[in-house]
């Protein structure tokens, strides 16, 4: 018998159903490396993006620093005595520098970190992109608040120099000619432990620990609030992926005064009373109709993680609520 036709007798063939699970069984092999190099590819593509946060050691900044970090991209973080960063390629860069609670009795201050700085950074530096955070109180005179509306501000209102600033801020970054370049104007921003912060819900919730909250505005009064982590994952899209020069970054959703005690009485059983006469102090909802369209964009409900909010364990239990009278 020809070997060489019909092989050797003596050697004894595997079964076909076996033959195709050995077959199946290298590629599987080969697919598998092959899943890994390309995995391995794709962490190289992500480890060499770069982005610059200014602004790193603020709230929001270093939030953002954080899930930057944790999604395995490069980061730096100048401090503020290294700016200006003349000549520097600053890969993705987050502006977030600003002023908020002292801006009336810091006026220069509060000019150089919305403007004169970030001025400097677009004439000077190389980047792939530039996202300035800005605030939707560029809307507090107003009643439109979708990206394209036409604002105003009075300079002899000492609280419009914040808008002024900030408005001066995105007018410098639009007007500059440098290509990627966006606006993120963010809502009221809330995290965990929230009275460790110079805000309104701070106050809230400080007062809420120690038994009463004393409201110097009505209860009526409301604005839109979002979750650290909601604002952060949207500002890095729109960071990378932007198609637009404007973004809110808001919730859309409005919260009263009442909302907040309501929510605080039900973790604390605090008592809450309310100023005579005080007056309604609330903006107009802000539009989300861009990010929800563009980027499906959709927070939750800051009140839903009211025990963050207030510092507290998510195991201690709910006391009966009280109407807000």
């Amino acid at each position: 018998m020809d070997r060489g036709e019909f092989g050797d007798p003596r050697r004894r063939h595997p079964p076909e159903r076996l033959r195709h699970c050995r077959w199946l069984d290298r590629a599987r092999r080969s697919r598998g490396l092959h899943d890994l190099r390309r995995q391995s590819a794709a962490a190289a593509r992500r480890e060499v993006v770069m982005f610059t946060v200014l602004g790193g050691s603020g709230f929001i900044g270093r939030n953002l620093v954080r899930r930057l970090r944790e999604l395995g991209h490069v980061v730096n973080v100048p401090s503020r005595a290294e700016l200006p960063l003349a000549g520097q390629d600053l890969g993705h860069v987050i502006y977030a520098i600003g002023l908020t609670a002292d801006f009336r009795t810091r006026p220069f201050d509060t000019v150089e970190a919305h403007v004169s700085l970030a001025a400097d950074i677009l004439r000077r530096n190389a980047f792939s992109s530039f996202l300035y955070l800005s605030s939707t109180r560029v809307y507090a005179n107003g009643t439109d608040t979708r990206e394209s509306a036409h604002l105003s501000a009075a300079p002899l209102n000492p609280s419009d120099l914040y808008n002024l600033s900030k408005l001066t801020g995105e007018a410098i970054c639009l007007a500059s000619g440098r290509e990627n370049v966006r606006v993120a104007r963010l809502s009221n921003v809330v995290g965990p432990d929230e009275a460790q912060a110079d805000t309104f819900v701070g106050a809230l919730c400080g007062e809420a620990r120690t038994g009463h909250i004393q409201l110097q505005t009505a209860f009526e009064s409301a604005k839109d609030y979002i979750w650290i982590d909601d604002a952060v994952d949207l500002l890095l899209r729109i960071a990378e992926q932007g198609r637009h020069s404007v973004y809110n970054v808001a919730s859309g959703r409005q919260t009263s005064h009442a909302d907040w005690c309501r929510a605080m009485q039900s973790r604390t059983g605090c008592t809450v009373a309310v100023n005579d006469k005080a007056s309604t102090v609330s903006l107009a909802p802000i539009s989300i109709d861009r990010v929800q369209d563009e980027f499906a964009f959709a927070a939750a409900p800051v009140l839903e993680r009211i025990s963050e909010i207030l510092g507290m364990s998510g195991s201690e239990t709910d006391l009966d609520l009280r109407p807000s009278t």
